[in-house]
């Protein structure tokens, strides 16, 4: 057998410290943290100096030459894309086509000495944000182009699951997505999930943006450095060469576009610089590779989009770390506006529905710091991050005392993303307190969320009114009401979900199994006997001033008249009467005058928590509870929830049955006036939802959405309209996805 051949990295000079014998190494990376001049980015810490004699005679070189130490940051969390583990073997492999590129002189384990690059930062001489010389963006431009000549053979060996065919830029935009997901969601999700959850973001976000990722031109692969901004470009003294790119360590192998994109977004260049950084680029590349710029103009957007989503987790996660020691205004405010901005940027490739304004990122940032600092060694407990103002209209409960409001909040900001769940208008978080032998659900309003359907009860008032009264209805009990230290109103609700809160509740989405039409149809029953007036002194209102139906009509033309210009003139295209021309339809029909009763007011299933026990179910969400007619309550939820005929029939059967006539006297005359509101609601509420955008995360909402057609020609035909005929049938198909079912004619 033949010698076999000597390793690249041997042939360009690296010489390979043995860990434990070799104390040479060692003491001369604790002189580099105690003398040498320290710079460094997010993954390393540099230290500049001059070889020692014995380090010298370790790596062949002069003594007093100067090198540069790395030294990877343990602290710092996973936040980048990794395609190879050693920055090493990538400069070994990248020196014969890039030989000013630094050398890698001795390495262990988290650390490794380099060859020193004479020069100055561009970052320096032209900050981020400011306008790069014509000349330096052509000279950039080459340096990218220049990646292309290195061949394949020459680099690492790539992970198994890299894409087969090295011209497939789709199948690499993939492998991208599911990478970040890998190398940098997954690592970080039990610390930061709870924190992305309330922020808005699911946990398959990048799965999905893999699986939108469009066909595209092909291109033929090339090595990438992937990070090339300004603190990694240096500006040589002497001019030759004039550009040295440096840390290799996120290089990797793929479409060329991708290299493009991150240098455009990490670059910082000023908007107007952009067309001539992308022409610069198409020119130098296409006279070292000319495939490469296949599809540029088309295609490069996918990548941008990309490095916007992927740039999310980092850019939280370091301004979430950034206040650790940290919590003064100034600092808070550096946070949130990074957050705020990345999010924004991340909005529309990561499709996130709703993006929090600034306000209410710095409450989410707040309270998750809160929870980080009384975790410390000798926690600091102060006034201003861990306090809160209790609201006196609920009262100390003697099963929660107001200490363990204080524990609930700061559990509240550590919650892990399975706990943390948002609705169309709540977030709610899942915590477990100490010496509480329960679990509780921390319950706050979005605040910058918009809703159409108001609430008429403080939900407190009617939660503690039903445990008051003692009657057989399974709903939260009101453990605490009060104010964060930021203004940030809360309440404490016992949790209501699966036993230990460990895992996500389960609702009948896909309707209600016999027994439990039982057992909502017997708390409902049950409910007609809270006393209303309890709740609402002016409940018997209703039978004086007229009946709950034309109470309820005038509401919903209350609701069309405020909506939004452009949804109103929507709506007018679409067919659907203006408000005077509703109030005139709605009027036309007489409901008979039966007993008021509280009533829950959105029976949607996500509303209604599975149980096993005789129950069935919990019912929670009590914000939009009102008194008025018993009859009400049923036919909503049997709007909002696709029960089967037969199920329909057996809850207005036991229904009927179980309460006495004051309460369903000509029921099955009257059902159908409250279903037709509720069509007609729905056509408007839906509509207006489709043009703003609003609510679209909450999954009640977003299943409405996909069968609007139908909603549509229902309300219509329900108000004795003919459809719409659309003079201009691409009308339909610019509203978003939920809207593809609307008919053209």
């Amino acid at each position: 057998m033949g010698t076999p051949p000597e390793p690249t990295c041997a042939r360009r000079g690296l010489r390979v410290v043995d860990p434990v014998a070799d104390t040479v190494y060692d003491d001369f990376v604790e002189q580099a943290k105690s003398v040498g001049v320290m710079s460094g980015g997010h993954h390393n810490r540099n230290y500049v100096l001059p070889l020692s004699e014995a380090m010298a005679r370790r790596v062949g070189r002069e003594p007093g030459t100067n090198v540069t130490v790395r030294i990877r940051r343990p602290e710092v969390v996973p936040v980048v894309i990794r395609t190879w583990e050693h920055e090493s073997e990538i400069l070994a492999a990248i020196g014969d086509v890039l030989p000013h590129v630094p050398q890698c002189l001795a390495q262990q384990d988290g650390s490794a000495v380099h060859s020193y690059v004479e020069g100055v930062p561009l970052s320096t001489v032209c900050p981020n944000g400011k306008p790069v010389d014509s000349m330096l963006i052509g000279a950039l431009a080459d340096l990218l182009a220049q990646m292309s000549r290195v061949r394949r053979e020459a680099l690492p060996r790539l992970p198994a699951d890299w894409p087969f065919n090295d011209k497939d830029s789709q199948a690499f935009l993939r492998t991208l997505a599911h990478l970040a997901d890998r190398q940098i969601r997954q690592p970080n999700w039990t610390a930061f999930g709870g924190l992305f959850a309330a922020l808005g973001i699911p946990d398959d976000a990048l799965v999905r943006l893999a699986e939108r990722v469009p066909a595209m031109a092909r291109r033929p692969y090339s090595l990438l450095h992937a990070d090339l901004h300004r603190d990694n470009v240096i500006v040589t003294y002497r001019g030759e060469p004039p550009l040295i790119c440096v840390d290799w360590e996120l290089a990797t192998y793929g479409d060329p576009l991708h290299d493009l994109a991150t240098h455009l977004v990490r670059m910082r260049y000023p908007e107007f610089q952009w067309d001539e950084v992308i022409d610069s680029w198409a020119t130098a590349i296409h006279a070292t590779r000319p495939m490469a710029a296949n599809g540029l103009s088309k295609d490069l957007r996918h990548y941008l989009a990309f490095e916007r989503a992927q740039s999310v987790y980092p850019d939280v996660m370091r301004a979430a770390r950034s206040l650790e020691y940290s919590l003064d205004q100034n600092s808070l405010d550096q946070a949130t506006a990074s957050v705020t901005r990345a999010l924004r940027a991340a909005a529309d490739p990561l499709r996130l529905v709703r993006v929090p304004d600034e306000a209410e990122v710095e409450r989410v940032l707040v309270r998750w710091q809160a929870s980080r600092h009384d975790r410390r060694p000798r926690g600091r407990r102060t006034d201003t991050v861990h306090s809160w103002t209790p609201d006196e209209r609920v009262a100390e409960h003697p099963d929660f005392p107001r200490p363990s409001v204080l524990d609930a909040l700061i559990a509240e900001g550590a919650a892990s993303a399975e706990h943390v769940f948002k609705g169309t208008a709540h977030l709610n978080t899942v915590v477990r307190v100490p010496g509480v032998g329960f679990p509780v659900v921390v319950r706050r309003g979005l605040p910058s969320v918009r809703r159409l359907e108001r609430g008429y009860l403080s939900e407190h008032a009617v939660l503690d009114a039903i445990e008051r009264s003692g009657v057989a209805v399974t709903a939260p009990r009101v453990l605490a009401l009060g104010e964060s230290h930021t203004r940030d109103p809360f309440a404490v609700h016992t949790y209501e979900g699966t036993r230990g809160g460990d895992q996500p509740p389960s609702h009948p989405v896909n309707g209600l199994l016999p027994h439990e039409v039982d057992g909502l149809v017997d708390q409902l029953c049950a409910l007609t006997q809270v006393d209303p007036l309890s709740v609402d002194p002016l409940a018997t209102g209703l039978a004086q001033e007229g009946t709950f139906y034309e109470w309820l009509s005038g509401q919903l033309v209350v609701l069309v008249d405020g909506l939004d210009k452009e949804s109103r003139q929507l709506a007018r295209v679409l067919g659907l009467p203006d408000a005077y021309r509703l109030g005139e339809l709605l009027s036309r029909h007489r409901v008979t005058p039966r007993q008021p009763t509280l009533l829950h007011g959105d029976l949607n299933p996500w509303n209604l928590v599975r149980r096993d026990d005789a129950y069935a179910l919990t019912i929670i969400d009590w914000e939009m509870a009102l008194v008025g007619d018993p009859l009400y309550d049923l036919v909503r939820h049997m709007h909002l929830t696709p029960n089967r005929p037969g199920i329909r029939d057996r809850m207005f059967r036991r229904w009927a049955r179980e309460l006495p006539s004051t309460h369903t006297k000509d029921h099955d005359r009257d059902w159908h006036a409250y279903r037709r509101i509720e069509i007609v609601r729905s056509a408007y509420v839906d509509l207006d939802r489709l043009a703003t955008g609003a609510s679209l995360d909450a999954p009640n909402v977003n299943r409405a959405l996909r069968s609007y057609g139908m909603t549509l020609r229902a309300a219509q035909g329900s108000l004795g309209l003919p459809p719409r005929e659309l003079s201009n049938p691409y009308l339909v198909r610019a509203l978003p996805d939920g809207a593809m079912a609307l008919p053209e004619k």
